[in-house]
């Protein structure tokens, strides 16, 4: 059984990202495109090979085909559109920032809970094995008590981007800073207990640069650096994680959402040890697991309650760099 999808616009995650992926699970349909750009919406449909193409994002959602909708709009438009899908009896799957505060995160969810659907936040990263053989290796005990962990994530300059605008929900926080405090509450079970932080600001104030120090109510701290001001090449970035414990550390280069073989290298009493593995692309992953939800009744690998925490923890930290 496959599920039938649209896609509720054609951002460059969608392209380049969600779409291949989504090609790839076993489970997808895809079925229809939806966009307000006439040609860019029929570019789409014959790369992809949709079936149906729709000029504007309510005709898609009247389909009445339409399974579950993906989500790629920009940041300020995800809790209008998420709200219109459910109600519309949509499954959803929603790019991360879910939307731009908790309360707006937890009317969402409740909106699905309502018309008795799916809603689920799209970090595909979280879907990876990476993620699972990390936690596996601290769980095993080899690093002891997880007690700090750091991680960054810096990227290249935008010049005139949808990212950077303010309007839009743009920023490093919401654009890059959602993976770090994801990766870090995917190993902390905990709740914050404070926040510190600060950001550097360009000249439309928009957040291009951050870093937070936090610490939790189980006494883990973290911290992580995120930016966007390396120079404009599509290359031209840094991902790091550094996980310590009372008995060894864990240190990894692994780009976020990187598929092919990857590797972090463990140092424990017992040396040092590299782990190796394969990982599929992330995008496939998540779509296959968000179908066998909807075919099946499998809780969302990202919850609710996670995404809730997420955007907690990016408001006290938003809160900080604003006041």
């Amino acid at each position: 059984m496959s599920v039938k999808w649209g896609v509720l616009g054609t951002a460059g995650i969608a392209r380049g990202c969600t779409i291949p992926g989504m090609k790839e699970a076993a489970n997808c349909e895809l079925y229809a495109i939806a966009g307000r750009d006439e040609a860019k919406v029929e570019s789409f449909r014959k790369e992809f090979g949709f079936e149906k193409a729709y000029v504007g994002y309510d005709d898609l959602l009247a389909d009445p085909e339409v399974q579950a909708v993906y989500i790629p709009l920009p940041n300020n438009l995800h809790k209008e559109w998420v709200i219109k899908a459910v109600k519309a009896g949509k499954h959803v799957l929603c790019e991360k920032p879910l939307a731009l505060c908790a309360e707006d995160v937890k009317e969402m969810f409740e909106a699905a809970r309502e018309n008795n659907v799916f809603l689920m936040e799209a970090f595909a990263y979280l879907q990876s094995p990476y993620v699972s053989m990390l936690k596996e290796e601290i769980q095993s005990g080899s690093i002891g008590e997880v007690d700090y962990i750091r991680t960054e994530f810096l990227t290249q300059g935008y010049i005139d981007d949808i990212r950077i605008r303010k309007e839009t929900g743009g920023g490093a926080l919401y654009d890059l800073g959602c993976y770090c405090t994801s990766m870090i509450l995917s190993l902390v079970d905990s709740q914050p207990d404070y926040v510190m932080a600060n950001s550097e600001f360009n000249e439309n104030g928009v957040d291009i640069y951050s870093s937070a120090l936090m610490k939790f109510k189980n006494g883990v701290r973290a911290a992580f650096t995120i930016g966007m001001i390396f120079r404009p090449e599509p290359n031209d970035r840094q991902d790091s994680l550094y996980i310590h414990g009372t008995e060894g550390h864990i240190v990894s280069d692994i780009e976020y959402n990187q598929a092919g073989t990857l590797h972090f290298t463990v140092f424990s009493k017992d040396g040092k040890a590299e782990r190796s593995f394969e990982a599929r692309q992330n995008y496939a992953l998540e779509t296959e697991q968000f179908g066998r939800c909807i075919e099946n009744g499998e809780e969302p690998l990202v919850t609710a309650d996670f995404s809730i925490r997420n955007a907690g923890l990016l408001d006290m930290i938003l809160s900080k760099i604003q006041a």
